[in-house]
Formats: C-alpha cells, sequence, structure tokens
C-alpha cells in the first residue's frame, strides 16, 4: 500500500463521478486517512459522496477564493492531524461567458475570475498548508494540456497555462523544504464539471479518435492512480512535472480528419 499512514486532503469531490473522489476512494485502499473540502451550495453533494468512499470522511469548509476559510484550514487540520502529508488542488472554475467559443467577448472580470479559482488558489491552497507540511510531502494539481489552443476551452485554456507556471514556482519554493508539487494533465472525463463546458463532447471526440492508447472519457482510474504515485514516496525525486495521463494523445496531436462536429 504505497500510501500507508499518509495524511491526505482531497478537494474538487462534488459527485462521486469527480476525479478527486476517485483519487480519494484509490488513496484510502492504498492505506491514506483522508480529509475533504466542499464548501456552499454543493457541500451537501459532497457530504453525500464522502459517505460513499471505502471508510466514510468528513468535509472541511474551504472557499479557496476566502482568505479566512484557507486561515480556518490551516488551524483545523492543525488541531486534527498535526501535519499533512499531500493534498490534491482539483479546483477549477471559469463563467459561461469565458468558454464556449467566446474568447474574444469574454469580460475582464470573468477572465479574472477564472485565473484566481483555476490558477492562483493553487498558491493559495499551498501557502495554507505550508506550515503543516514537512519534507516529503506532496501537492498534485489536476491539469489540462494548456500547450494548445483547444475548440471552446478558451479562457478555461490560458488559466490552465498559468496553473502550470504557478506550479513550477511553486516547485522552486517550496523545494528547499523538501515538499514537491506537480500536475497531472489528464485527458477529459465526464464529470459533472466538465459536463458544464459547453460543447465538451466536441473535445473528448479528439482523444477517443487519436489517443494511440485508446481513451475512454467515463473511466477516470487511471488519472486517480497517477495522483496516487505522485502522492507517495515513489515520486519523492520528482517536482515541478507535468505528467500526462491521457492515452498518449499528447504526443500524436490532432488528427488529420478532426471528426464533423469539430469543424466549425
Amino acid at each position: 500500500m504505497i500510501l500507508a499512514g499518509k495524511r491526505l486532503l482531497i478537494t474538487g469531490v462534488i459527485t462521486k463521478d469527480s476525479i478527486a473522489f476517485h483519487a480519494a476512494e484509490r488513496a484510502q485502499r492504498e492505506g491514506a486517512t483522508v480529509l475533504l473540502t466542499s464548501f456552499g451550495r454543493v457541500r451537501r453533494m459532497t457530504e453525500r459522496a464522502a459517505q460513499r468512499l471505502p471508510e466514510p470522511v468528513d468535509v472541511l469548509e474551504l472557499d479557496v477564493n476566502v482568505p479566512s476559510d484557507l486561515e480556518a484550514l490551516t488551524q483545523s487540520l492543525a488541531e486534527r492531524w498535526g501535519n499533512v502529508d499531500g493534498a490534491l488542488h482539483a479546483i477549477a472554475y471559469a463563467p459561461e461567458d469565458a468558454l464556449g467559443g467566446r474568447f474574444m467577448t469574454t469580460p475582464a472580470d470573468s477572465a479574472a475570475q477564472a485565473f484566481q479559482t483555476s490558477a492562483f488558489s493553487l498558491k493559495a491552497l499551498a501557502a495554507a498548508l505550508a506550515p503543516v507540511m514537512g519534507p516529503g510531502s506532496s501537492i498534485v494539481g489536476l491539469d489540462f494540456d494548456a500547450s494548445v489552443a483547444w475548440p471552446i476551452y478558451d479562457w478555461m485554456g490560458v488559466a490552465k497555462a498559468a496553473l502550470e507556471s504557478v506550479s513550477r514556482y511553486l516547485a522552486r519554493d517550496l523545494g528547499p523544504r523538501r515538499v514537491r508539487v506537480n500536475l497531472v494533465s489528464a485527458g477529459p472525463l465526464g464529470t459533472v464539471a466538465a459536463r458544464g463546458i459547453p460543447g465538451f463532447e466536441r473535445l473528448a471526440a479528439l482523444w477517443e479518435a487519436q489517443a494511440p492508447l485508446g481513451w475512454d472519457p467515463s473511466d477516470p482510474s487511471a488519472v486517480a492512480d497517477a495522483i496516487c504515485f505522485l502522492l507517495s514516496d515513489y515520486s519523492r525525486a520528482i517536482s515541478g512535472e507535468i505528467v500526462h495521463v491521457d492515452g498518449g494523445f499528447h504526443a500524436v496531436g490532432a488528427p488529420s480528419e478532426i471528426p464533423g462536429p469539430l469543424r466549425q
């Protein structure tokens, strides 16, 4: 069990379909003790999902854009555990007018909101956890390849590019404390959040057409496994890295024949 004895904070669980839920489930099966976070209207959904884990867990209040929530998180973790061995950042949001082919008309406020919630929040969470993270700890974030411009992804794609940069700077600044920071760049998966992106099915069709290993957007298990690897001591010399779990799609690019629905 590669996570035996580890204490992990998992953000981003909304339902049992969430990537973060599968990561938490796998982490428990690998021996970890887990806490979840949520806030606002979705907290009840998170609490229901928490009861469906192999071992039901508590849900802590956390809106990463609220400084008082971050301060309370640090205190709560210190009181409960004393120290934290790892965390999953699975947080992203962009307003509707920042997605779906509206890149040129997106207002600055919406682009800034996407950046704050999807990228700056990784730094905010890391800063809150730093006081309770010792040598050998690991922070993992969920990414979507930002090296190219995707159809319909728009300002979320820009935010993910920022997330990738933030992770590198965190790896630099937390490395002397022996804290690792890495990202998992997953192929498109049919989560609640993904289904909220207009035209998500068009994006997923690219992977199904081209990934050398194939890609099943309904199966997050490979992504959960990679997250647990990066949270484990097996990744002790890896930091500032982006691990692609996408069936190999990133290595071969877009298909020569784009599926019909994408020709727009």
